[in-house]
């Protein structure tokens, strides 16, 4: 065997860490997310601008303590020479906590996907790759399985002769590729992601709000989680997006990493409203 990952289900992973809330009904994930830079959390406005945020078995430690339902960290400057740092910082994390881990950044191959997966990760996340070699979603879910096989999507939304496209970018927001986000969308699914991020640049850090549009458009299209990314700024914004927007999951950093809300307070609020989240039975009393 090369690995604890391989040959894995090709199918029917994906709801493993949904988790079942009230009336049956799926429950809705709260995600922080970590972008790592040479082993730091730091967070930006669409993609520059960073500052430091804190270790990431630190901010682990704490959001795994509030109540996330996983964590997702992007390697958001990873090489080549920077991989061993990577894996150290993946390894760390995961000893650390005990919830779901979705590592990203710097995923080119699948050896790259099996060393994340034999390090601590519970699921990869591919962007820019899946461009690049538009057959490694593909052979990813073949080898390891959909449930751990992430599609990220950096989506902008840009205006060519008067009409606007939503596009998708990569190299960390840099490039457009001229490929239009719904038919991605489609082509990954079909290939065997079992999970779309969908990270909208224009939102990404501003704090207004999520893209509820182009949310709802992805999560109408595909029968496959959608979590969504950029613009988290209030707890409406976390209701907004996971009942108008249709997503499975709220990802969200900067209302996280500064101490503006916790997760507690996300899940208190959406509870409070009817949303099905996965809380401490004396919290939503009952049991």
């Amino acid at each position: 065997m090369e690995g604890l990952w391989e040959n894995g289900p090709a199918v029917g992973g994906a709801d493993t860490w949904l988790g079942v809330g009230r009336l049956g009904m799926l429950a809705k994930r709260i995600i922080p997310c970590l972008d790592v830079d040479k082993g730091r959390v730091v967070k930006g406005v669409k993609f520059f601008d960073h500052v430091d945020a804190g270790g990431v078995a630190e901010c682990a430690l704490r959001y795994e303590a509030q109540g996330a339902d996983e964590l997702v960290f992007y390697d958001i400057t990873a090489s080549h020479e920077e991989r061993e740092l990577t894996l150290e910082v993946l390894r760390g994390a995961s000893e650390a906590v005990f919830m779901p881990l979705t590592v990203g950044g710097g995923i080119r191959t699948i050896e790259d996907v099996r060393l994340m997966l034999n390090n601590g990760a519970d699921k990869v996340s591919i962007n820019t790759a899946a461009v690049l070699d538009q057959s490694l979603i593909r052979r990813s879910a073949l080898r390891f399985g959909s449930q751990c096989i992430v599609l990220a999507i950096d989506a902008n939304r840009v205006e060519r002769e008067g009409k606007e496209h939503w596009e998708v970018y990569i190299n960390g927001g840099r490039t457009g590729t001229g490929i239009g986000v719904m038919d991605w969308v489609r082509k990954g699914v079909r290939d065997g992601a079992g999970e779309i991020v969908l990270n909208v640049m224009n939102a990404d850090g501003t704090k207004a709000g999520y893209d509820l549009e182009m949310t709802a458009a992805v999560s109408s299209e595909v029968d496959v989680p959608v979590v969504a990314s950029g613009g988290a700024g209030t707890l409406e914004d976390m209701y907004a997006v996971l009942t108008s927007g249709e997503a499975d999951a709220a990802l969200a950093a900067s209302i996280f990493h500064f101490g503006e809300h916790t997760i507690g307070e996300v899940k208190g609020y959406l509870h409070g409203r009817g949303v099905p989240v996965r809380m401490d039975c004396q919290e939503v009393g009952v049991g």
